[in-house]
């Protein structure tokens, strides 16, 4: 449970609404600044239910990452040779210049960059930085790994071939303001394939705003669904979109969007406490069932569009 972070004397932060902006450059800052103490504090480990269990920053280490985090997406996006290659075009990545925003502890900056001609990572927190250096001198995988603002990147303009980011730029304090980046740093013609939270009936509605918010207490403390929802989450701050709503974001930053999608966590499909229930009742139903709710009925939590930068928008 996540309840009231505060920075220093600030306010606690609250979302009125699912997709919140900061009211001004002072709120922006607070709410970066907590973004960042959060992810410091709680990196991408996928440890939350059980510890890693290896030494920190070692290849048993990276290796238990990388098979919780993939058999956990293997539930609701299989692939035919690569981890997520229903999402990327491995093959195509040989000639062009990758970025990832967000690398948390390498697994996806592993896969881009042994495939990709060149690729870059950032990431807001020291410790992501850290972790993912580490991962590509151990397994001697080339790139460069830099922490830095989304909102604010050093690049040139039209850097990148490809830009990737899976569950980041929604935590941002303003993910506006990283799509516009997006935008610059793109090549004409250039691609990004993003991952932002849903804002659907089941994830958002019922599992985090109803379900959790009866459990935790926060609906009956604070009679308000979006706080409900912003406590059972995870990061300091976290928006929620829908297709129509993400479509009009990016094609406000001059992006368009070439295709979206609705996936889910199979997981989410049990409101249950972790245990032998859950687990079995996971185990007993079929993939292919609880992908057809997640996706086709879109009861997933993750909302995923490939946007393309078109070539006439850049002056010549």
């Amino acid at each position: 449970m996540k309840t009231g972070l505060t920075l220093g004397s600030a306010a606690p932060i609250t979302f009125a609404k699912p997709e919140q902006l900061p009211s001004d450059s002072q709120e922006a800052r607070q709410w970066q600044d907590a973004n960042r103490s959060f992810w410091e504090k709680h990196p991408m480990r996928y440890d939350w239910n059980k510890e890693v269990g290896h030494e920190p920053f070692t290849v048993s280490f990276y290796k238990e990452i990388d098979m919780r985090f993939f058999s956990n997406a293997h539930e609701y996006m299989p692939w035919r040779k690569i981890p997520f290659d229903a999402l990327i075009s491995f093959d195509g990545l040989k000639q062009k210049n990758v970025l990832e925003i967000g690398v948390g502890s390498g697994s996806h900056a592993q896969l881009l960059a042994t495939h990709s001609g060149s690729f870059t990572g950032i990431d807001l927190t020291r410790y992501a930085v850290k972790s993912t250096s580490e991962r590509f001198r151990l397994f001697d995988i080339p790139g460069n790994i830099f922490q830095m603002d989304a909102e604010k990147m050093s690049f040139a303009d039209s850097t990148f071939d490809f830009v990737w980011s899976w569950g980041v730029i929604h935590h941002s304090a303003d993910t506006q303001k990283i799509v516009c980046e997006i935008f610059r740093v793109l090549k004409p013609g250039g691609e990004a394939t993003l991952m932002v939270y849903h804002r659907g009936w089941w994830n958002y509605y019922i599992l985090h705003g109803l379900l959790h918010g009866i459990v935790l207490g926060d609906l009956f403390r604070s009679w308000s669904l979006s706080k409900a929802v912003q406590n059972s989450t995870d990061g300091a701050i976290a928006r929620y979109y829908t297709l129509a709503s993400w479509h009009s974001l990016i094609q406000g930053a001059g992006l368009k969007v070439k295709n979206a999608s609705v996936k889910g966590q199979k997981s989410d499909l049990f409101p249950l406490p972790q245990g032998k229930l859950k687990s079995s009742l996971m185990r007993i139903v079929p993939d292919r069932f609880t992908r057809f709710l997640t996706n086709q009925c879109r009861m997933g939590q993750f909302l995923i569009s490939t946007i393309v930068k078109p070539r006439e928008d850049v002056a010549g």
